[in-house]
């Protein structure tokens, strides 16, 4: 990715229909108390689509209908959404819900209801209030401004204290394309998606077979590189549109500029998996793992995951405490063979194992660090050239208070 970085541009004030011929809304129809509760994204052509999906056996409702509509030609013209309702665990009753909300907006559109895709978020085991939704529904109106995607942001967010969005330019072919990414997730955040959703447009042109791939490609090194509690949702699902208006020739993985694009979608699916780790439920601080000089990077990914989702490790960080062999410890059990031995371990720039063995180390300097709101922790193992990242957060008292009174 470094050689590439220099020609992907960071870009502020830019939304989720940024990117050319992008349209998004969101209202408030009565799902949850006061908070916008439903959005609806668009494309005014049909956009070849990707969806990658919880890895949890209990779906909602909204995902079978959403993988059965990209299954039939690969695109996706438009995507509704809900929150304060997940419509998972909902029988028969629920997967009706749901196509009824994909044939609603299908209508509204004018496009055909496989072109729809469906997503939900909220509370377990409840059922849509059909009536609240479908009025809703018929009262969204699109917009490419600002105000569109920001309303869109907050529709889709439950327990979020921010809206999460980000984007990205580059050029393809001497054209000029955006990548835009909006996302929700706060609670049940797990590797291996989450209690998350995402949305990603982009106006390049791109196989629908390769989108897929550079999707997996990005989620596999981002969404599921992410942990707040250990929880997997029934609901998770993170959805690309690409929809061609960029006007560059196809990429394809044999295009000569198909690794910036990669490169691109990674920062985005980055940007927004670190932004939901930083803001998992009652967090302080979010927490990075490194993990270097693994025999691979899949081994290096699983370790980083195991240490930045240890309940020892978010606890020591929240108190502040140096307590090492809890990074240790995790790496251990995480089930990938190395020898510890050799481990180097650093907290910030402060190292604190060598070889395996504990070296003197300020425990005053190392507090004060911990105080701070990002915490970086890097584990060397000697064993190879593999590498990866997890991200995470702090276990506060307020997790237990947020989520033991979720539903009342």
């Amino acid at each position: 990715m470094q050689a590439t970085k220099a020609t992907i541009q960071k870009v502020t004030g830019i939304n989720i229909a940024t990117p050319k011929g992008f349209y998004a809304s969101g209202l408030h129809c009565g799902v949850k108390h006061k908070k916008l509760d439903l959005g609806l994204l668009y494309s005014i052509t049909p956009a070849n689509a990707a969806g990658v999906y919880t890895t949890n056996q209990v779906q909602a409702a909204p995902l079978k209908v959403t993988q059965n509509s990209i299954s039939q030609e690969g695109k996706l013209q438009a995507i509704i959404v809900n929150s304060g309702n997940a419509n998972a665990c909902t029988g028969k009753r629920g997967l009706n819900d749901a196509r009824h909300m994909q044939i609603q907006t299908a209508e509204k559109l004018g496009i055909p209801p496989h072109y729809v895709g469906v997503a939900s978020t909220g509370v377990i085991g409840e059922h849509l209030p059909m009536d609240k939704i479908s009025t809703g529904i018929e009262n969204l109106v699109l917009d490419s401004e600002l105000k569109g995607s920001i309303d869109f942001a907050q529709s889709i967010l439950t327990t979020d204290t921010v809206s999460k969005n980000t984007a990205y330019s580059l050029k393809i072919n001497n054209k000029n394309i955006t990548i835009a990414g909006t996302a929700k997730g706060s609670g049940m955040i797990h590797p291996n998606m989450a209690t998350m959703l995402g949305f990603i447009t982009t106006d390049a042109a791109v196989q629908q077979d390769d989108l897929h791939e550079a999707l997996s490609f990005a989620v596999e090194r981002t969404f599921n590189c992410i942990t707040v509690d250990g929880d997997t949702s029934t609901n998770d699902m993170v959805l690309m549109l690409a929809n061609g208006m960029g006007e560059n020739e196809e990429l394809n993985k044999d295009h000569p500029e198909w690794e910036l694009f990669l490169d691109a979608l990674v920062l985005v699916c980055e940007d927004l998996g670190k932004l939901i780790a930083k803001d998992g439920e009652g967090a302080s601080k979010l927490i990075e793992v490194q993990v270097s000089g693994a025999a691979s990077d899949k081994d290096a990914r699983i370790i980083a995951k195991t240490v930045v989702g240890s309940p020892l490790v978010k606890t020591a960080v929240f108190g502040c405490d140096a307590n090492w062999g809890r990074i240790l410890a995790a790496a251990g059990y995480s089930g990938v063979s190395f020898n510890p031995d050799v481990v180097k371990i650093q907290i910030g720039e402060h190292e604190v194992v060598v070889d395996g063995e504990p070296v003197l180390f300020s425990e005053e300097k190392i507090r004060n660090y911990l105080k701070s709101h990002e915490i970086h922790i890097s584990v060397e193992l000697s064993e190879g050239f593999g590498s990866g990242r997890a991200w995470g957060c702090d276990l506060t008292y307020d997790y237990v208070q947020i989520n033991a009174s979720y539903r009342t």
